[in-house]
């Protein structure tokens, strides 16, 4: 695979998992993430490691996208792919939930994906065209309690790379957006309590949600085939298409779930 492909929250989770079957194709990496231990780590397990490099990315620091942005064209001369996938979710009552919460889950969720992907704009209008692929989720299609801010900046994303995909169609940019529903990452673990802290425990969802490996392989597949936009999941994937029939019926439905 003669691809160069730029991975963020390339430290855990579904990052990981893209970063070990990427390199077991043969593509060149670059991995991202706050923690660079981590990504030493994943490095240092995946295949291939010479075809691998490493950027550290704290995707709030916006006066930095940029500056990093070079950094990772730098690493092999160009960039075929970038993989948005940092991210943190929350899990939390909106009327228990800090207002800062909100400021931070669109801080990295939204603008910091935002902010990387118009940075390395040029870079595809130059070379005549690139991939975004953003892991967005279910929830960025409709919403479910503990998950406002979460899904509000899950929402935000289809409307900023739908218009990406519109205005740079033309330059040979492409656009994939996935939406999973659960997945069995430490997701729910990091996710922020409405204080802000950690929440530190996994829930019965997320634990019996889709495997990890088999999951990432049809992500990929999406990928390849360019698709606009693709669901995944168990029963929760449904919903986008409940939502399509009836926003009612999915309200109901999803408050008898009574999923946390």
């Amino acid at each position: 695979m003669n691809k160069v492909i730029w991975i963020t929250g390339a430290s855990s989770g579904i990052g990981e998992e893209l970063a070990y079957q990427y390199a077991e194709r043969g593509a060149k990496l670059i991995l991202s993430a706050r923690r660079e231990k981590e990504l030493e780590r994943v490095k240092t397990a995946c295949a291939n490691p010479e075809n691998i490099k490493i950027v550290p990315l704290d995707l709030t620091a916006f006066d930095a996208l940029e500056s990093k942005t070079e950094q990772a064209i730098a690493c092999f001369g160009k960039i075929d792919i970038l993989i948005n996938n940092g991210g943190v979710s929350q899990r939390s009552l909106i009327a228990e939930t800090d207002f800062s919460v909100y400021q931070k889950l669109m801080d990295i969720n939204y603008l910091g994906t935002v902010g990387l992907s118009k940075a390395l704009l040029p870079h595809f209008m130059a070379q005549g065209g690139g991939q975004y692929v953003v892991v967005t989720s279910v929830m960025g299609k409709y919403g479910s309690p503990y998950r406002s801010g979460y899904c509000g900046a899950k929402h935000a994303l289809h409307g900023f790379f739908d218009v990406m995909r519109m205005e740079h169609q033309k330059d040979g940019v492409d656009v994939t957006l996935i939406c999973p529903g659960f997945v069995q990452t430490n997701v729910t673990v990091n996710a922020l309590t409405g204080k802000g802290t950690t929440l530190g425990h996994d829930d019965p969802a997320t634990k019996n949600g889709l495997a990890l490996t088999p999951f990432v392989k049809k992500l990929m597949k999406a990928i390849d085939r360019k698709a606009w936009e693709v669901s995944f999941g168990k029963k929760e994937k449904l919903g986008v298409f409940v939502k399509r029939i009836s926003q009612k019926i999915l309200h109901a439905i999803v408050l008898r779930s009574n999923v946390r």
